[in-house]
């Protein structure tokens, strides 16, 4: 007899997250979320993203299998420092009330962050689950797909069924972890199948970039790892250094068939962690010698991120401090994204060819250097600029391009990192022209930059994305931890 057909499954999805970066002057509210990403049932958009990877996925089941889908609220802020109070609760009960108002489901897919604090909250994960607990009873599976640099909670472990990290840093892998977790949500939902869960405590602050060597055969060991008899899924959490909670730190967490195979692998691959973190992440040079690096190289263009002024780890991305440097040696350079909404809606008002007096960027705070007041030709202006994401537009708002003696620079009013070449030609500049091109960026560059780059140098220079961990005033993180400690 041919095999009987499952029955449609009838699900519900929901999104909430920023990565916090409790060092960061800029705080959250309503306004960011509706600025960055804020779409309510019936209004999601069909473009996959980065955060909405359940949202796609079920919608996909429910065109090719029949199931039934009810779509909540999805709501992510770009990183910055804590959400207010306010607007966590009132987006959190906005969730909880649409899920209770779903009727009877078969199971609940959720996209968080792990990182996100609001005042209040340290924990804004743990308690939004533990509420999603409450309404759907024990018996409906919860499952979350989230960053990998997140805070592994307790609360977060004992309310969900299933947890699935991105492997990948940069994270191109959300699509791919999108359909792990509805997979596993199904065969919870169909089996009455539970995964034991286990987390392996690295004791480890660090930085863990999977395109290279040693992360890149760690993820890969993942992979094979996943293809054992019994294991289910296998999750890195990197853990976000600059968070300073008690949750903070590299953790590996394993789903399994049962208790002792969960144990056994998250420790397995913990402990394989703790042997290559000291050469898993190289650290930026200091501002003046990453720049004297990239003028090192004869061919061009040198890609030099400014790692501190990462709007992708909460700075706020209007840092002057390499600016002022590539001023004053008068080098061939291109900036981006640059964030100074005012100076973008000047250059918006006056037009292309003018010449303005402006005071850029140093406005968020003391950590952003001193302002510039400097003399800048107006080159291009975008009302409605964006750049390039894995197959996503991302917002920049109004922007401009400035010229500045020798350096051409790119300014938007939407905070955000640098992802590809196409953010600097949004405003008509050309970077493969420059010699440098400076990239507001950790990580997530590479991806865009990478092909058209002769090398990458990584600039730092503090702030509230200090790379020297053992420099930054923890208060909450968990002791012994390395490399704060030795012997973590």
């Amino acid at each position: 007899m041919p095999p009987r057909p499952q029955r449609p499954l009838r699900a519900f999805t929901a999104g909430l997250g920023t990565e916090t970066n409790t060092f960061s002057p800029l705080h959250i509210g309503i306004e960011a979320f509706e600025e960055t990403f804020l779409y309510r049932p019936g209004e999601h958009p069909p473009d996959l993203t980065e955060v909405s990877a359940p949202l796609h996925v079920l919608r996909d089941r429910s065109a090719t299998r029949g199931w039934s889908l009810c779509e909540g609220t999805y709501a992510f802020a770009l990183p910055a420092g804590r959400v207010g109070r306010a607007a966590y609760e009132s987006l959190r009960d906005e969730i909880l009330t649409q899920l209770a108002s779903a009727g009877p489901i078969d199971l609940v897919a959720l996209s968080l962050h792990g990182a996100m604090c609001a005042f209040g909250y340290d924990d804004c994960e743990g308690d939004l689950l533990a509420r999603v607990r409450e309404v759907v009873g024990v018996r409906t599976p919860v499952g979350v797909e989230f960053d990998p640099h997140a805070h592994l909670s307790r609360a977060m472990v004992e309310h969900a069924d299933v947890l699935v990290a991105f492997k990948e840093y940069p994270h191109t892998d959300f699509l791919a972890r999108g359909e792990e977790l509805i997979d596993l949500l199904e065969r919870c939902a169909r089996q009455d199948w539970r995964p034991a869960k286990a987390v392996f405590d690295c004791r480890t602050i660090g930085r863990f970039h999977t395109t290279r060597e040693p992360m890149k055969g760690f993820v890969q060991s993942m992979r094979e790892g996943e293809k054992r008899p019994g294991v289910a899924s296998i999750s890195l959490i990197h853990g976000f250094p600059w968070g300073d909670v008690a949750d903070m730190g590299a953790k590996c967490l394993a789903l399994a068939d049962d208790d002792a195979t969960a144990v056994a692998t998250a420790a397995e691959f913990g402990k394989q962690l703790v042997a290559i973190r000291a050469s898993s992440f190289t650290p930026p040079q200091p501002l003046d010698a990453a720049l004297d690096a990239a003028l090192a190289y004869d061919d061009h263009p040198v890609v030099l991120a400014d790692v501190a002024d990462n709007p992708g780890g909460g700075a706020p991305g209007d840092s002057t401090l390499l600016l002022q440097r590539l001023l004053s040696h008068r080098v061939d350079a291109c900036v981006g994204p640059f964030w100074d909404p005012a100076v973008a809606m000047a250059a918006k008002t006056a037009g292309v060819g003018e010449r303005l007096r402006i005071r850029l960027g140093g406005k968020a705070g003391p950590d952003s250097g001193p302002p510039l007041d400097v003399e800048a030709e107006i080159t291009d202006v975008a009302e409605h600029a964006w750049q390039t994401w894995a197959d996503t537009r991302m917002a920049l708002g109004c922007a401009c391009g400035l010229k500045i003696g020798t350096v051409r620079v790119m300014v938007a009013s939407i905070r955000d990192q640098a992802y590809g070449p196409d953010l600097f030609r949004a405003v008509g500049i050309e970077p493969e022209q420059h010699r440098l091109i400076v990239v507001k960026s950790a990580q997530h560059f590479v991806a865009g930059f990478a092909p058209i780059a002769r090398a990458i140098v990584l600039a730092s220079g503090g702030g509230p994305l200090e790379t020297d961990f053992r420099r930054i005033p923890y208060r909450h993180v968990p002791r012994p931890i390395w490399p704060l400690d030795e012997d973590a």
